[in-house]
């Protein structure tokens, strides 16, 4: 089974596609009227749904708004990709596929959790266990890739989705437009998309 179908094979995705996650409702997306639900930021391997939105297809002209949500949709996995980065470089189970049992693994996970969360309750510890240029950040619109990164070359613990395929629903396509819509508005926007995108 590829990757891709791991996903949609999971409890995960069964509880996301099939409304029982518990998310909150949807909400007016700040300053404006547009109502949109929780969703999931996600790349191309996983299928566009109601509450997992991914890029559009790539090759769009410069400052189109297809672009801009591109690039919000991709600074917001970024955001994730720091996350577990830094889990992957501190705790070295994550390098390699983990060998145990599902319900083992989840403690796994929640301890390195627990254990991060503490580490950066204070600014001593947190400077120690995160010192700058860590974690991936922006220079002048472009990005400079995090030391965590370097740490985990050559890893084999997380790979990469492969394409799971599937046309999106028209529901998904009109959630995934107003979010471009609203990164477009006077609300939504932020000053440097113009100039860097």
């Amino acid at each position: 089974m590829s990757d891709g179908g791991v996903f949609l094979d999971s409890s995960l995705y069964t509880a996301i596609r099939d409304g029982v996650l518990n998310l909150p409702e949807q909400k007016n997306l700040p300053g404006t009227d547009i109502l949109l639900p929780y969703v999931f930021v996600a790349d191309d391997a996983f299928p566009l749904t109601k509450h997992i939105q991914k890029p559009y297809a790539t090759d769009l002209l410069k400052g189109s708004p297809k672009r801009v949500f591109n690039y919000r949709l991709s600074r917001a996995r970024r955001i994730v990709e720091n996350a577990f980065g830094l889990l992957r470089s501190v705790f070295r189970i994550f390098r390699t596929p983990i060998e145990l049992k599902t319900d083992t693994i989840e403690e796994v996970v929640l301890a390195c959790v627990c254990i991060d969360n503490f580490l950066r309750q204070s600014r001593q510890s947190r400077h120690l266990y995160c010192p700058p240029c860590t974690l991936d950040s922006d220079v002048d619109g472009n990005l400079v890739h995090g030391k965590w990164r370097k740490d985990i070359t050559g890893d084999t613990g997380i790979t990469n989705l492969a394409k799971t395929g599937g046309n999106a629903t028209r529901e998904a396509k009109e959630i995934r437009d107003g979010f471009m819509k609203y990164f477009m508005s006077h609300e939504g926007s932020v000053p440097w998309q113009d100039v860097y995108l």
